[in-house]
């Protein structure tokens, strides 16, 4: 026997049959006699044979793959969902291909176009925070290949959608710091293109003018992107403002870390003359001093509910299932950073 990987033909010359009867008595074919169907296994096994699922997928015009396109993985929030995503895609049939956008439209298109050439399943994604055109992902879906979007809303896009309901998370958040007497509340947003931004921003507009508490449009600054850095000019014109701000409600843990660290630089104390809170409850945000008070999503529960409509649409594909749009809750989590 040759070294290297086993074929269906290296069997049959063992056997001396045809390699055409080898591949029926692997798929149990009712025309091929036991006695040679127990033949073919046996020294299928002994061999270790593997059966070339890229060549059997090409036949049947399907990789056995989703696709799962996701901003970044080197933080918590999207390694979370893919853990989801991967536990319940593991007892599957299907594979999962991570693809990083790195906030990059140019090279989200480029991840889609690649992934249509290798008859990818499905797909799941959050958009990057450049995407404003959603015609790439409407091409996946005219080729029929189904697509669900996470985390980031794609408005206009009708397709399945499993999001957090992230006004209500920056409401209970903004309307808590008022009730502990904070009355000049700043807020650090996100990238200006972003849905979760925007509802972010609305839920702390909403809840001020809920508490008639005067908003302020020099209190509201958006930093270009989701890193500690970024979040470094912003929280220094906040704090360099003639009426400062006596609270923070952060776009995310890792910008509301930073502004606490800004604060403390310049010699303030946290909460008794700044409180902040963040969004997304990352495991750090507990440790840290004072710990983090911020709002908490349930990420793996995100995945793996993606995960799930889409291979719900995967095993009915000749049957045609409504658009799900599945909106869970987040919860506010109070630590030490707010009063």
């Amino acid at each position: 026997m040759k070294k290297g990987r086993v074929t269906i033909k290296d069997i049959a010359r063992e056997l001396n049959i045809a390699p055409s009867t080898v591949s029926r008595a692997l798929n149990d074919h009712p025309a091929i006699k036991k006695e040679t169907k127990d033949a073919v296994k046996a020294l299928a096994e002994a061999l270790d044979y593997q059966p070339n699922l890229l060549a059997l997928n090409l036949l049947q015009k399907k990789s056995n793959t989703i696709g799962v396109i996701v901003p970044e993985i080197t933080g918590h929030f999207f390694s979370a969902i893919i853990t989801g995503i991967q536990d319940v895609i593991v007892d599957s049939e299907y594979n999962i291909m991570i693809c990083l956008s790195n906030e990059s439209y140019e090279e989200e298109l480029t991840i889609v176009k690649r992934l249509s050439k290798i008859q990818i399943d499905g797909v799941l994604v959050a958009p990057s925070s450049e995407t404003k055109n959603f015609d790439h992902f409407r091409r996946l879906q005219k080729s029929g290949i189904p697509v669900v979007v996470f985390d980031r809303d794609c408005p206009g896009l009708e397709a399945d959608k499993v999001l957090v309901d992230d006004y209500f998370g920056a409401f209970q958040a903004v309307d808590y710091l008022i009730g502990t007497g904070c009355k000049k509340i700043a807020h650090l947003g996100g990238p200006l293109n972003l849905s979760t931004t925007e509802q972010r921003l609305q839920g702390y507009l909403d809840a001020l003018e809920k508490n008639k508490v005067p908003i302020k449009r020099d209190h509201i600054v958006h930093v270009p992107g989701f890193s500690h850095k970024d979040a470094v000019k912003a929280t220094k014109r906040l704090l360099e403002l003639p009426e400062r701000p006596d609270a923070i409600f952060a776009y995310n843990d890792k910008i509301a870390i930073s502004a606490m660290h800004i604060a403390k630089k310049t010699g303030l104390q946290i909460p008794e003359e700044v409180s902040v809170i963040g969004f997304d409850d990352e495991p750090h945000s507990s440790f840290i001093t004072p710990s983090l008070s911020t709002v908490w999503q349930p990420v793996y529960s995100m995945g793996m509910l993606s995960a799930r409509i889409l291979l719900s649409h995967l095993k009915n594909q000749n049957t045609a299932l409504d658009f799900r749009k599945e909106v869970f809750k987040p919860e506010l989590v109070i630590r030490a950073s707010s009063r």
